[in-house]
C-alpha cells in the first residue's frame, strides 16, 4: 500500500494543535485572546448595554464566525426570514448558526437576547426560548434533522452601536426578531413571528413548555367578550388558510380595513385587546414595551378586528386580525406538520409605518 506521508504530516500536526486549545473552542483562529476580553455590562442599561453584549458576542468568536454575524445592514439581508425550518426554506437565512457554536458562545447569545426581549415569564426571551425547545421537541419526535434549535440564526444587520443603524435579526422555524435601532433608539420591533408545535404542552429540557398558551387565551378571551351584534360585525365570510402578511409579503398592507372598529368597543373590551397585543409587545424589553403599547393604546377608535371560524381559535382554519393606523396582527390556526393529529398558530405581528425600522 503507498504511504501519503504528506498527509500524515498534516494530520499528526492538527492533533498537535488540537491538543494545545480548549475543548470547548470550534474553530482555531480566536478573535482575540480567550481571557480579559468579555466587558462587565451589569452598570450600564438601554442601548448601551445592548451594544455592550453584542461586543462581548463577536469577541467569544473566531474571525471566521464574526464574519458570518457581522454584516452590513441592507433591507435584502433584514427580509431573509421565514416560518419554515431552514433546510426548506428558498431564501437562507443569513448569520451565525446556532449548531456552529460552543457553550460559552451560545451563553453569549443568549445573554444579549435576553437583554434585546422582554422579561415576563412566558414572554419575550422565557418564549423564545421555549419555542427552540419545541423545535428540539419535533427533532426527537418524528421531524429529525430539519428541525432543532441548532437550526437558528443570529445576525448583526449593520455594526451594534449607539449611534448608527442596525438590526438584531435573530430566528429560524417558528421564530422570527427583527429589532432595527437607530441612532440609539429602537426604532422598529417588527416584522415579528411566533410560532409553535406542538401547541400543547410538552415536556423538554427538564420542564414544562407551552409558550404559547397565554397568547390564544387573551385573544380568545376578547373574541368572547363581544356582543352577539359585535360578533356579527367582526365575523368574515371568508376563510384564511394561512397569514395573509407572512413571510415575503412584506408592505403589502390591505388598503381596506374590515370588520369592527375599535371606537365602538367598551371600555374593558378595549381593556382586553390590548392584554392580548401586549402578550406580542412585551417580547420587546420592558421600557420599549410600554412606549409601543402606549402607542396602539392610543389608536385603539381607528383600528379595526376581524375574526373568522371560531372565537377560541383552536381549531384548524380560526384566524384573528387587528389593523389600525400602525399595528398589524394575524393569527391563523393551522394543521399539524410534524405532530399530525394536533393544530398549531402561525402568528405574525407588524407595523405599517415600523417594519424593519421604517427603512
Amino acid at each position: 500500500m503507498k504511504v501519503n506521508y504528506f498527509s500524515i504530516l498534516i494530520f499528526t500536526t492538527a492533533l498537535f494543535i488540537g491538543s494545545c486549545k480548549d475543548s470547548t473552542t470550534t474553530d482555531p483562529t480566536p478573535v482575540t485572546p480567550p481571557s480579559g476580553t468579555v466587558k462587565d455590562c451589569s452598570s450600564l442599561t438601554g442601548i448601551a448595554k445592548l451594544v455592550c453584549l453584542s461586543e462581548n458576542v463577536k469577541a467569544s468568536l473566531s474571525t471566521s464566525q464574526v464574519a458570518s454575524l457581522q454584516l452590513s445592514y441592507s433591507k435584502a439581508d433584514a427580509v431573509k426570514w421565514s416560518n419554515l425550518p431552514e433546510a426548506l426554506t428558498r431564501t437562507k437565512r443569513v448569520g451565525l448558526q446556532f449548531s456552529t457554536l460552543n457553550a460559552s458562545q451560545l451563553e453569549s447569545v443568549k445573554l444579549l437576547i435576553k437583554e434585546a426581549m422582554g422579561t415576563m415569564v412566558n414572554e419575550g426571551y422565557d418564549e423564545a426560548m421555549q419555542i427552540l425547545a419545541a423545535d428540539d421537541f419535533l427533532n426527537v419526535n418524528g421531524g429529525g434533522a430539519t428541525y432543532g434549535s441548532g437550526n437558528y440564526f443570529i445576525a448583526f444587520l449593520g455594526t451594534p452601536s449607539t449611534t448608527g443603524l442596525w438590526e438584531l435579526q435573530f430566528g429560524g422555524h417558528h421564530l422570527a426578531v427583527s429589532n432595527t435601532y437607530n441612532n440609539g433608539k429602537l426604532t422598529g420591533a417588527t416584522p415579528s413571528f411566533r410560532s409553535v408545535e406542538p401547541m400543547a404542552a410538552f415536556e423538554q429540557g427538564g420542564k414544562t413548555n407551552q409558550p404559547m398558551i397565554q397568547e390564544q387565551v387573551a385573544l380568545a378571551n376578547f373574541l368572547k367578550s363581544l356582543t352577539t351584534t359585535q360578533a356579527t360585525t367582526a365575523k368574515s365570510s371568508s376563510m384564511f388558510g394561512d397569514l395573509i402578511l407572512g413571510p415575503g409579503k412584506d408592505g403589502q398592507f390591505p388598503t381596506t380595513k374590515v370588520g369592527l372598529v375599535g371606537s365602538t368597543l367598551t371600555s374593558a373590551q378595549r381593556d382586553l385587546l390590548m392584554i392580548a397585543l401586549n402578550t406580542y409587545i412585551k417580547d420587546v424589553d420592558d421600557v420599549n414595551a410600554a412606549t409601543i403599547t402606549a402607542k396602539y393604546t392610543s389608536e385603539l377608535n381607528d383600528t379595526y378586528v376581524m375574526f373568522s371560524g371560531t372565537n377560541t381559535l383552536e381549531t384548524k382554519g380560526d384566524y384573528i386580525r387587528v389593523d389600525g393606523p400602525s399595528i398589524w396582527f394575524e393569527w391563523s390556526t393551522q394543521g399539524g406538520i410534524v405532530i399530525r393529529n394536533a393544530n398549531h398558530p402561525h402568528t405574525v405581528w407588524r407595523d405599517r409605518t415600523g417594519d424593519y425600522g421604517g427603512n
